[in-house]
C-alpha cells in the first residue's frame, strides 16, 4: 500500500507538471519540483530526524527509568482491561500498555516532542510481539490509527498562533475543535475494531469511552467559563505540569527501589540516535514524494475541482477556501500549519475560513508522516489497511470540523 501511494505522488505530480507546462506555459513548475525535492530531503534530516535524536535520547532514557521503577507496569494494570479489548494481542500487564497510555496522553496534551519518542518506544514493544516482522500487526494498526486520528484536548500551538495573529478570542475554537478531533478518534476505533472483528459493545469498552466522553464534556464546560488569557494559562500549566509530574514520579519511584538512575537513563538513551538514523530513509522518501505532489499544483487542482462540484448543489462554498489545510494535514504537519496561517492572514483569524482552518489543523494528524516514522522505525514494509484507517479517521475529522464550524460560527 505504501509503495503504491508513494509512487502515486511522483506519477501524479509528474503528469500535472507536464500538463501545466503544455497548457499553461508554466515552465517554472519543473524548477519548483526539483527545488522542493532537495529542500524536503534536507528538511527531513536536519529539521526532523536530527532534532528528534536529542528528544528521543532524553525520553527513551526516562522511559527506561520508568520501567525499572515499575511505573510503566503500574499504568499497564490501570489501562489493561480497556486496552485488552482494543489490543487483544498484547498480554495482560505488558509494558506496552503503559507505553501506549503515555503516548496517547502526550498527544492529547499537545506535547508532540514527548509523544513521538514515547510512540516509537511503544511501536518497538508492539514489534517485539509481532510474529511477522515486515507486516503490520493488528495491534500496530490500531495504535497507528489512534495516532493519526489526532485526538488533542489542549491545542496549545493553535491557540497561540491565533493570539499572535490578533484574534479577538483565540480560544473560541476550543470546543468545536475538541468535538471534531474526538469524532475522528471514535471513527478510528470503530473502523479498525470492525475490521479486526473486535467486540466493542462490551461493558469495559463502553464504560471507558463513556468516561472519556464525560471528561471531555466537563473540560468543554470548564473551558467555556474562562476568558482567553485564563484559557491559555490553564492549557500551558495543565499540560506541562502533568508531564513534569510523570518525570518526577519516574525518578522518585526509581530512588525508592534503589535503582542506579543515571546508568539506567544512559542505557535507555543509547537507542535514541540509532532509531533516528533508522527512520531517515523512510522520512526522506515519503516527504520528497509529498513535495513533488504539492509543487506540481496537484493539490490546487483538487481544491478547485471540489469547489466546482459544491457550486452545483449549494452556494455555501466558504468552507472550500479552508480545504487546503485539510488536504495538507495528512501529508505534512508543517505544510498544514503554513496553510492555516495563510488562511488566517488572508481572511482574518476570526473569519469563518480562518476558524475552520484551525479546526482542520487540530481535527486530524499527519497520516503519511506517522506511517513513515513509526513503521519505518521497526522495518514494517506491508502496512495492510493502516493508511486507509488513518485517512478515514482524517475524513471524519474534516466532516465534523465543517459541521462544527457552521454550527458555532456559521
Amino acid at each position: 500500500m505504501l509503495n503504491y501511494i508513494w509512487s502515486g505522488f511522483f506519477i501524479i505530480g509528474f503528469i500535472v507538471a507536464i500538463c501545466r507546462a503544455i497548457f499553461l506555459q508554466d515552465l517554472g513548475v519543473f524548477e519548483r519540483i526539483i527545488t522542493g525535492t532537495f529542500d524536503m530531503s534536507i528538511f527531513a534530516v536536519m529539521d526532523i530526524a536530527l532534532p528528534l535524536a536529542g528528544v528521543m535520547t532524553l525520553w527513551l532514557g526516562l522511559m527506561n527509568i520508568g520501567e525499572k521503577a515499575g511505573a510503566i507496569r503500574f499504568m499497564s494494570k490501570i489501562v489493561g482491561p480497556f486496552f485488552s479489548k482494543l489490543f487483544p494481542e498484547i498480554p495482560k500487564d505488558h509494558p506496552a500498555n503503559g507505553q501506549l497510555l503515555m503516548n496517547f496522553s502526550a498527544n492529547m496534551l499537545g506535547l508532540d516532542n514527548a509523544a513521538t519518542p514515547l510512540g516509537l518506544k511503544a511501536m518497538q514493544s508492539l514489534q517485539d510481539l509481532n510474529p511477522k516482522k515486515e507486516t503490520a500487526s493488528n495491534a500496530q494498526i490500531m495504535f497507528l490509527a489512534l495516532n493519526t486520528s489526532g485526538l488533542t484536548i489542549i491545542p496549545i500551538a493553535i491557540l497561540a498562533q491565533r493570539a499572535i495573529l490578533g484574534s479577538a478570542n483565540p480560544t473560541d475554537i476550543f470546543i468545536p475543535l475538541l468535538i471534531s478531533t474526538y469524532i475522528s478518534t471514535l471513527t478510528a476505533i470503530l473502523f479498525v475494531g470492525i475490521k479486526q472483528k473486535l467486540n466493542l459493545l462490551n461493558k469495559t469498552v463502553i464504560g471507558w469511552i463513556s468516561g472519556i466522553t464525560i471528561a471531555i464534556g466537563l473540560l468543554c464546560w470548564y473551558a467555556s467559563t474562562l476568558n482567553k488569557e485564563d484559557m491559555m494559562t490553564f492549557s500551558s500549566i495543565f499540560s506541562n505540569s502533568l508531564l513534569l509530574i510523570i518525570i518526577v514520579a519516574f525518578i522518585g519511584g526509581a530512588l525508592y527501589k534503589k535503582v542506579n538512575i543515571f546508568e539506567t537513563f544512559i542505557d535507555g538513551a543509547k537507542s535514541g540516535f540509532e532509531t533516528s538514523v533508522k527512520i531517515m530513509p523512510y522520512m526522506v522518501g515519503m516527504l520528497v514524494g509529498i513535495a513533488v505532489f504539492r509543487a506540481s499544483g496537484a493539490l490546487d487542482l483538487i481544491v478547485l475541482g471540489i469547489q466546482k462540484i459544491v457550486l452545483l448543489f449549494s452556494d455555501h462554498t466558504e468552507f472550500v477556501d479552508a480545504l487546503p489545510t485539510a488536504f495538507m494535514k495528512p501529508l505534512s504537519g508543517s505544510g498544514a500549519k503554513a496553510m492555516m496561517v495563510e488562511c488566517m492572514k488572508t481572511y482574518g483569524p476570526d473569519s469563518f475560513v480562518g476558524r475552520l482552518s484551525c479546526l482542520f489543523q487540530g481535527a486530524a494528524d499527519t497520516t503519511f508522516y506517522i506511517v513513515a516514522l513509526y513503521f519505518g522505525s521497526v522495518g514494517i514494509k506491508h502496512t495492510r489497511y493502516a493508511i486507509g484507517a488513518g485517512l478515514i479517521a482524517d475524513l471524519a475529522g474534516i466532516i465534523a470540523a465543517i459541521a462544527c464550524a457552521y454550527l458555532f460560527f456559521g
